[in-house]
């Protein structure tokens, strides 16, 4: 039978150095609630193809980073196991449990050993908020990073260990949700990379191929270039508009995102003036059923229009206006492969900032099946990409619920009982 949990708002306060708290909580400083021990200073010298793994920031912030070793002896205070508490405080502050499995760690991270009256699980998500404060004030301009010396500055509020317990519980608890959604986020990313690379390039049912400059291509199919099956290839004003606080959005690359159902207008900064507007609109006037597609930095983002609006864009997208609309769902997804994308980026000349251009765009060569097997592919895809949005939902939502469980439980607006 599981444990019902009763939460109530807490009625009784007391004044702090932090504000109101409950009665019978404490305020601490950081610097006493845990021991911070310093990694190891490893050098490059150190660093071997094998051995014990070196936890360093890089590896911290990407999961994926690969780890230089240690084959040498080294201290038991550095030695790091799972569940580990980790503190790193330059270059990027954040606070991590570790689930890499054993290893050693090195300087600018901080192993967190929590006191015998704090909770290690609740300590992580009181250090969650409390680490805003410190970000509020790192010293150095590039590599930022705090003084020991301030954890005696950072205050929080410490219920007693039995109601640390339960909050670090029922956070957590919305921790795993997230956790099983990003896996499930991952599984489907996955499927959709080898479904794309499975369709648009063998199509649906296909026994016979031919050999083309793109590849082998089901024999069938057709060979031609983006610039054949549209009617137009422009892009945005070169000229930065006059803004007004509100009146027809004006969009960029960062604004467009490649299989999502619509725009979200209202969370747009820039708008134009609905005579501004008209006057772009002689040149270049995007409609439900063209494409956009990014041009500027980075290259071949490309977004179907799906819904009738009216927008401006600027110079760093270009519109793509279809001879045939029904196209559309088709080319998104096959303009958003990757060896198409990576193919737009070497044909776009700049050593920093590159820039595709209207040309390339127009030469660029594309493969074409017959418009029912286009439709068929979409919609498989598609079927993928609305399981994908669904999924990335669910995770913003449940982090969401984490965030205000975390603001009330931690500062003891919402109490848990504790039997």
């Amino acid at each position: 039978m599981e444990e019902k949990i009763e939460f109530y708002r807490e009625t009784e306060f007391k004044d702090t150095e932090i504000g109101r708290i409950p009665r019978e909580w404490e305020v601490m400083v950081a610097a006493d609630v845990a021991d911070y021990i310093n990694g190891y200073p490893f050098s490059p010298a150190d660093w071997k193809m094998h051995g014990v793994p070196i936890i360093r920031i890089q590896n911290l912030n990407d999961p994926n980073a690969e780890f230089n070793c240690f084959d040498g002896k080294v201290d038991d205070i550095y030695k790091i196991r799972n569940g580990d508490l980790l503190f790193s405080w330059s270059a990027s502050i954040g606070i991590h449990i570790w689930k890499g499995g054993d290893a050693v760690l090195n300087q600018h991270i901080f192993k967190v050993v929590p006191k015998a009256n704090i909770n290690k699980l609740f300590l992580y998500y009181d250090l969650l908020l409390a680490i805003e404060q410190l970000k509020s004030r790192v010293h150095g301009s590039t590599m930022k990073h705090f003084q020991k010396n301030e954890l005696k500055t950072i205050f929080m509020p410490i219920p007693p260990l039995p109601e640390q317990q339960k909050i670090a519980e029922i956070i957590s608890t919305i921790d795993e949700a997230i956790q099983k959604t990003d896996e499930v986020i991952a599984k489907t990313e996955s499927l959709k990379k080898g479904l794309m690379q499975e369709l648009l390039t063998k199509g649906i049912g296909h026994r016979e191929f031919k050999d083309t400059e793109i590849g082998k291509i089901p024999k069938d199919w057709e060979m031609t270039t983006l610039g054949e099956i549209s009617s137009k290839i422009t892009d945005g004003t070169h000229i930065t508009p006059r803004y007004v606080p509100r009146g027809v959005p004006f969009i960029s690359t960062k604004n467009i995102v490649p299989f999502k159902p619509g725009f979200d207008f209202q969370s747009y900064e820039k708008y134009i003036s609905e005579e501004e507007h008209a006057e772009l609109s002689k040149r270049c006037k995007p409609e439900k059923g063209d494409l956009l597609i990014s041009k500027c930095g980075t290259i071949g983002r490309t977004k179907l229009i799906d819904v009738d609006y009216e927008f401006s864009i600027f110079v760093g997208l270009a519109l793509i206006k279809l001879k045939n609309k029904e196209m559309g769902p088709f080319l998104e997804q096959l303009l958003n492969y990757k060896p198409y994308v990576k193919r737009m980026e070497l044909a776009s000349p700049g050593a920093t900032r590159k820039t595709l251009t209207i040309d390339a765009l127009e030469d660029l060569i594309i493969p074409i099946p017959p418009l029912p097997e286009q439709q068929k592919i979409a919609e498989i895809l598609s079927t993928v990409d609305k399981k994908l949005e669904a999924s990335k939902l669910e995770k913003a939502k449940l982090e969401k619920i984490k965030q205000w469980f975390m603001e009330e439980l931690l500062s003891g607006r919402i109490r848990v009982r504790v039997a």
